[in-house]
């Protein structure tokens, strides 16, 4: 197949992406597929002309990518790099090398990765890709109305509420929490801009940090507890990973940084426990309408008590993540889990998979 990898964009998990689309990318080819890696933002500025032939210059159209940086990337200068400094989101080329590949792999996380707005383009030029439709990506991606789908399903969910930046100077006592709690952007990824809040000093601080990435923001209780992910291919739950970071909570520099994180796969669970939380995995792609493959993180108190915090529409690929590490687990190894995901992506285009 000929197959471009998505990844890179504007969104505060831009390196991230970029990790990923390129290990995704040497697990495709490993399986013998003509597969170029194109940044969404950037595209390929070679001349016109040379796109026809493109697929059998793979290596040379891919874009280039270093490890991922224990902060998150400065957009502005992200921004001034690209050569044409077009208003256009799509880079050179981008639109054209898509439609001229068999599917789109989407390696894209965060805003304009997995909001939806991506997914709807593509639909519209006649693009196939991978993973869930642009409208359950746009429910999963807003936290807010995410979590009310998730109150009105039955789903276990931290009690909160959204903020706009309108609403910013309401007093803390007003909005019916307690601490500590939770501030965090509405549309955010990679733990960006959260904070766990335990005083009022703290919680002016935090909504500070919040609203410098969105104009939307998520404020909800404070769960003391273990951390877990749930992932689910194909509306069948994965086994339930523990997260247990070093120190701290599991913030950007803990999810990416080798060592920073202790991951446990199967997680020590009791086996009702692991059960019921794969069940609200599953209902939580039922609910928002996820199709191919997502994952969902959870908190769970000492009390055995679940909370499921969000979806992931398209989950990280990269060495530390983990959708991978809990596929392995069930004797699906890494590149064999890449093509799965886009053989149950094209069921929505018609296709078919063992």
């Amino acid at each position: 197949m000929n197959i471009v990898v998505l990844a890179g964009g504007l969104s505060t998990e831009r390196d991230v992406s970029l990790n990923t689309g390129t290990m995704v990318s040497k697990a495709l080819r490993s399986k013998g597929h003509n597969v170029i890696m194109l940044d969404v933002f950037m595209g390929y500025h070679e001349e016109e002309e040379d796109i026809t032939d493109i697929f059998n210059h793979t290596e040379e159209a891919s874009a280039d990518v270093a490890q991922i940086p224990g902060e998150a990337p400065d957009i502005a200068q992200v921004k001034a790099m690209r050569k044409d400094q077009s208003a256009c989101f799509f880079g050179p080329n981008v639109i054209k090398i898509c439609q001229a590949a068999d599917i789109v792999f989407m390696a894209l996380h965060g805003e304009n990765g997995e909001n939806g707005k991506i997914q709807a383009a593509f639909d519209l030029f006649g693009i196939q890709y991978t993973g869930s439709r642009y409208l359950g990506s746009a429910l999963a991606m807003d936290k807010g109305i995410s979590k009310k789908m998730f109150e009105a399903a039955g789903i276990p969910t931290p009690h909160g509420i959204a903020m706009s930046k309108t609403q910013r100077h309401t007093p803390f006592s007003e909005t019916g929490l307690t601490l500590p709690c939770v501030v965090k952007p509405c549309c955010g990824g990679s733990s960006i801009g959260v904070t766990i809040v335990r005083t009022a000093d703290e919680y002016e601080a935090a909504l500070d940090e919040a609203f410098k990435y969105e104009d939307n923001i998520v404020i909800e209780s404070y769960i003391c507890g273990r951390e877990f992910s749930v992932g689910v291919i194909d509306m069948q739950a994965l086994p339930v990973i523990e997260i247990a970071p070093v120190e701290g909570f599991y913030d950007y520099k803990n999810k990416y940084k080798a060592g920073s994180a202790v991951e446990t796969c199967p997680a020590d669970l009791p086996e009702e426990v692991a059960k019921e939380m794969q069940k609200h995995a599953v209902a939580v792609c039922r609910e928002l309408g996820l199709d191919s493959y997502a994952r969902m993180d959870f908190l769970l108190n000492e009390n055995n008590e679940m909370f499921c915090l969000e979806a992931n529409t398209l989950p990280g690929m990269t060495a530390t993540s983990l959708l991978p590490q809990e596929a392995a687990v069930i004797g699906i190894k890494y590149e064999d889990l890449c093509e799965r995901l886009i053989q149950i992506s094209q069921e929505k285009y018609g296709g078919k998979h063992e």
